[in-house]
């Protein structure tokens, strides 16, 4: 039996940052339900903004296509990303641009998002948990063509959310997240990114 094979990062590369936090308990949750998981950093991916006379001039950046293989090669994607100004930050929307004009790798063609199952999560300080922003999130996941799963998680007053074993400690939000990541799991199809 194939165990689906999911990638998880966080909207932020900063230190002590909320949502890899989020991202990394996603992770252990995924785990336990045997799912093959990558964890991945965006500060690995550094990008320049998008730039289309650059696109045409070089061709997306490398990381740009490093990031489009492993969309392509994982069923599913659970990201965990802040809210600025109650929308997407912009770390998150420079990656998804960037990885949605790739087109080919090499000679190739790949479809980084066609078939992707994506779940959404956020953890902010605020009252709302980051949730605002998950709406602008799906949209934009939605349009370049995954499928984003219903549920979803929002951890609020995160600064005193995460345990020592990285887990939320708030019950509810422990369900969310089981829940958010089951509703992924059940919908990815094992195999896509094969």
């Amino acid at each position: 039996m194939a165990f689906p094979k999911i990638l998880v990062f966080a909207g932020s590369v900063r230190s002590g940052s909320f949502n890899r936090q989020l991202a990394a308990a996603a992770v252990k949750t995924l785990a336990l339900s045997q799912a093959e998981v990558t964890h991945i950093s965006l500060a690995d991916y550094p990008l320049p903004l998008v730039d289309e006379d650059l696109k045409n001039e070089k061709g997306p950046p490398e990381n740009a296509v490093k990031l489009a293989r492993l969309f392509a090669a994982h069923d599913g994607l659970f990201l965990a990303s802040p809210e600025y100004n109650a929308s997407i930050p912009p770390l998150v929307k420079n990656t998804i641009d960037w990885i949605s004009l790739v087109k080919a790798d090499g000679d190739t063609p790949i479809k980084p998002f066609a078939g992707l199952t994506v779940a959404l999560g956020a953890a902010s300080n605020g009252r709302l948990g980051g949730i605002r922003g998950l709406y602008h999130l799906r949209a934009v996941m939605m349009n370049v063509g995954t499928q984003v799963v219903s549920e979803q998680v929002s951890i609020h007053a995160a600064a005193k959310a995460f345990g020592e074993d990285g887990m939320p400690t708030d019950e509810r939000q422990v369900a969310l997240l089981n829940k958010t990541c089951r509703a992924l799991l059940d919908h990815c199809t094992p195999g896509r990114g094969r």
